[in-house]
Formats: C-alpha cells, structure tokens, sequence
C-alpha cells in the first residue's frame, strides 16, 4: 500500500501511448500544442491543443525540429529522468527496508512482553527516604498509644546505633507486629518509626505480593528482601499482613495455594537473615487471630504490640494534634470533647474534627466552635441528621414517649450512664436517639450494669405502651440489644446463678481460615439449652417489670418531659436535669 501512494505521488501524471504515425499526423494538422523531447528515454511527451496528454516512442531524423518550429509549436528538451532514482528504490530498496522496520518493532514488543513477563516477580516496594518527604512524621505525630511508642523507640535505637547493642550481645527484634482495631494508628506508627530512624523504608501491602500467577508471590518476597540487604540499616513494613500470613492449611481441600507458597518464602527469609544485619520487619494487622503461629513465634515477629483505642488522656492528645491545621475559636475546651468521646478511635477524631470544619464551612463560619464539634460527635456516632425525612404529628409524639422513656429509665437507675441529649430528630436509620455517655472511661463492666442496661433498652417500649395504648416496631432494637446482652451475660460471663460460671458454646471459627470444620458450638444439651433460654426469657422480663414500675411512677414526668421533647425536638442535660432532677430509686 505504502509502495502504491509513493509511486502514485512521486510517478508522472498518466498520459494515452500514440503510435508515431500518429503523432505526425497530428502535428501536419496543427492539433500539438508543445512537446517535451526526452532524448534518453527515446520518447516524446506533449499536449493536444485540446488539453490531451500523450507520449510516444520515436526515431530520431533531421527533418523533425524544422516540422516542429514550421508548425509553431513550443518544444522544450528534457535532461536524462531525475526520477530513475526514485524507480529504482521504489521497486527494488523500500521492501527491504519496510521488512526491516516490520521485525524491529516485532521484535521490541517481544522483548517489551518478556521484560514485563519479568518484573511480574519483582517487588513493588520503593524504599522511602527522608529527603524524599516534605513531611517528615516522627513520634511527636503519635498520640494516644504511649506504650506502643515505647516499645518501638527501642527498634529505632538499634538501627541509629546498631554497635551499642551487638557490643553486650543484645539481639535486637528481627520484627514487629502492630496489631489493634482499624483506624488506631498502626500505618501512623510504622511511618513515625521511619521518620525517626531516618533510614530507607520498604513499604508494601500484604496484597501486593499475590497475582495470579504461581510463584510470583514467593519472588517478590526474595526481590523485596533482597533490596532490604543492599539498602541496610533499613526497615520493611508490610501493611495488612493478614492478607498473606493466614493460617496454613486451611480450606476442605488439599491442593497448593500460592498464598501458602508465599507465606512459607516470607518466613524463611525473615529467619534467615545475618545476625548482624540490621532490617527490621514491622506488620500491621487488625485479625492477629487468623495469623500463621510460625509467624507470631519468637525469632520473625519476637514483639507483638497491642495499638488500642485511646483513654481520656489519649484522646486528649490526638484532639491537640489535629486542631493544629484548623482555626478553632479561642478558649475552646478539649477536654470536654475527649470525656464525650469513650470508644473513639484516633481516626474517629480526625474525622470528627474535620466533619466540624465542614459543618462551620458549610454555616460561613470562619472559625470552628464548640457547637460544631458537638454536632460533630453525633453525625459520627449516630450518622447525618435526615432533615428530609418528614415525621407524621402522631409518630413524632410516638418517638418522643420512647425516647424519653429511655432516658427517664436511665436517670432512675443507680449504674447507668448520664444522659447527655434526648432527640427526635432522625438521624442514620434512627428516627430519634438517647445519648448516655458515660463519666469515665470503662474497661469492665459489672453484672448489676448489664442489668440495668436491660431495664434502659425495655423503657421505650414501655413508655409507648403507658402512654399510648399500645406499642409499634420502633423498639425491633432495643429487643434485639437487650436479648444480645442477656445471652452474654449468662452464656459468655457466666452471671447466672442458675447456670453457674461456665461457658455456653463455642465461637463459629471459619472453616477457610484453618478452623474445625464439624460444627461445635452447641456443646450442651438440650436440657441445658432449655434452661439457657429459660434463665434468659427471665432476665429480659425482670428488667421490664422494673422499667415498667418506674416509668408508671414518673409516668406524669414521661408526659410532661415528652411534650417539651416535640416542642424543641432536642433536649440537653442540663435541661434534662431541670426537668427530672436527680433522684436515686428504683
């Protein structure tokens, strides 16, 4: 195709072919407009009065250029065909070279496919330096996991002055791993140790190092270790290890699992390094329970430190961290936010102090306060407020009675939790919410607290009952919560006094994460499971005659408290308190 267009461009324009005695002919007659005589190739070339080109092949004679002037015509005399040249790479050259180009580009594809083919078992990890970060986080980033900090300022000592320890015969961890709830810090943490050591840092996801080809997760372990040696002091942190580092054997069958095959690579690799070398292996993991025991043993990961969720103090100090880069209101009080906050994570409130940005954004505000922040705390908590969803007079007053039944409920019991907001308006799934925070942060919790946390979550229904008549679907919930607690407290605490102290049925292990495949968890009898449901129907219905007599006792205040609640649709603890002072009875 490409030889067709060149010859076509780069070709004389087609003219007809006439016999000689043909062009005589037309010349006698006057009919030739101009000719082009061609001596080398022997012919002529012209144009008819009429427009009409034509060549002919001729034999040269003297009388020819004097019939031509007589006649008047313009005669013009070609040199030797610059085009030959042209002719002769067209025809015999250009496919040879066309050839050539057509294997160069086949054959750089190839190569491109084999190089890619290649790198499917190379590690993904690029080593992260100082200098290569504009921000550089370092512990004084880390806040609410003081003991985790402490136990890694050790790791980085080592690799900043590796000859203190090996001088008295130290060993120092070969690896680290970070385990705890999503969101408290663990990444944080592995990118604070880095900041510190300020040494090449391999990071890489345990997803990273399976494909779908065998074998290619095995090499990128060798690769990324590899690199680790050339580049050490260093340090290799693997992100969500869980996804590679299962439990071996699992599943029904037996067949290979690649998984399996790069598991089995990572532990030889981290057991085999130098004892002198200095490549430390942090991982981080929220399900330390499916991990591999031949990973958790001493000599891969010797430490095994717990990031939990902060306390009060914790929490305190994340709060300072994060408010650096907002423009908060000056003599806003923290410490209100941390003791309103129990169970929040360090990202729970990084996002609730930027959801309070938001919402200050959103006002025109410039600066943001303390209204935001509590707003903050419930969309976190209780999700969005729902302003769209429109509320019938009759169900609104129906919400009020049960949510104010829960709330009068919890202020008449001794071990409940105070109180903090009462509303109606919907937020999430919920159509109105009572918001019991409590005093201190708590790590145990008592029988005589379950208890009443029964008799709380039986008010609402209740309250509807006492005030209305009947009751509604609105407390599918609070039956649910309540019949949840009742199970734990006498299958999982052994609370009962019935049953005893013992524990009823065992925790559904999944079969694919190496677990039991028969099905243990019922390992009583039916008798006892009888009585199980007996001890627990008796539980729920203690607690709701105790609801029930305090509620028909403040049943005046229930009305009362309601028909504020519709009014102003929330109601605070303050003014919660005005309406119900404090008074211990049950």
């Amino acid at each position: 195709m490409l030889i067709t267009v060149l010859t076509s461009y780069l070709s004389p324009k087609t003219t007809n072919t006439i016999d000689f005695s043909q062009f005589i002919q037309q010349m006698n007659q006057g009919s030739i407009k101009s000719v082009t005589i061609r001596s080398a190739e022997q012919m002529i070339v012209g144009e008819t009065k009429a427009g009409v080109s034509f060549k002919t092949f001729y034999v040269s004679y003297p009388e020819m250029m004097s019939e031509l002037r007589t006649q008047g015509i313009t005669v013009k005399v070609a040199p030797a065909d610059s085009n030959w040249f042209w002719n002769i790479f067209l025809q015999a050259f250009l496919p040879f070279i066309l050839i050539a180009l057509l294997w160069f580009f086949i054959f750089r594809q190839a190569q491109g496919a084999n190089n890619q083919a290649i790198s499917f078992g190379k590690s993904r990890a690029v080593p992260w330096k100082k200098q290569d970060s504009a921000k550089t986080i370092t512990f004084a980033d880390v806040a609410g996991a003081d003991e985790a900090v402490e136990e890694l300022r050790e790791i980085v000592e080592y690799l900043k002055t590796p000859g203190k320890y090996q001088d008295i015969g130290a060993k120092i961890p070969k690896g680290a791993l970070l385990m705890g709830p999503p969101g408290t810090g663990k990444t944080l943490l592995a990118k604070a140790v880095a900041g510190e050591a300020n040494v090449p840092f391999f990071s890489i996801s345990g997803s990273d190092f399976v494909e779908m080809f065998v074998g290619v997760g095995a090499s990128r372990v060798r690769d990324l270790f590899s690199q680790a040696q050339k580049n050490q002091p260093c340090i290799i942190f693997v992100d969500e290890i869980d996804a590679v580092g299962r439990h071996r054997g699992a599943g029904l069958g037996g067949g290979h699992d690649e998984r399996e095959q790069t598991l089995n690579q990572l532990l030889v690799e981290m057991d085999g390094f130098d004892p002198k070398a200095t490549v430390i292996v942090l991982a981080a993991t929220n399900r330390p329970d499916i991990l591999d025991p031949a990973l958790l043993r001493p000599g891969r990961f010797d430490r095994q430190i717990v990031v939990d969720k902060p306390d009060i103090k914790g929490r305190r100090q994340i709060l300072d961290i994060h408010v650096k880069s907002k423009k908060i209101v000056e003599g806003i009080d923290l410490d209100v936010i941390a003791r309103r906050t129990p169970g929040f994570t360090g990202a729970d409130l990084a996002n609730l102090v930027n959801e309070s940005a938001l919402l200050s954004a959103r006002k025109d505000h410039t600066e943001v306060s303390m209204v935001e922040l509590e707003e903050a705390i419930e969309r976190v908590i209780a999700g969005p407020e729902r302003k769209s969803r429109l509320m019938s007079s009759k169900e609104k007053e129906i919400v009020a009675y049960h949510e104010v039944g829960h709330a009068i409920v919890a202020k008449k019991l001794p071990n409940a939790d105070p109180v903090h907001k009462i509303s109606i308006l919907p937020r999430g799934l919920a159509l109105g919410y009572t918001l019991q925070l409590p005093i201190e942060d708590k790590h145990l919790v008592s029988k005589e607290e379950i208890q009443d946390q029964i008799k709380i979550l039986m008010g609402g229904r209740i309250a509807e009952l006492l005030c209305t008549g009947t009751f509604t679907s609105g407390a599918s919930n609070d039956i649910e919560r309540a019949t949840e607690l009742a199970r734990s407290y006498v299958c999982n605490y052994g609370m009962s006094e019935k049953l005893g102290t013992r524990k009823y049925g065992k925790g559904q292990g999944a079969v694919f994460l190496g677990r039991d495949y028969s099905d243990h968890s019922k390992d009583y009898s039916e008798d006892t499971a009888r009585q199980i449901d007996d001890e627990i129907r008796r539980l729920i219905q203690e607690a709701y005659v105790n609801a029930h007599q305090i509620l028909t006792e403040n049943k005046d205040k229930l009305v009362e408290i309601s028909k504020v609640l519709m009014e102003k649709e929330v109601i605070e603890a303050e003014e919660f308190e005005t309406l119900l002072p404090t008074q211990i009875g049950a």
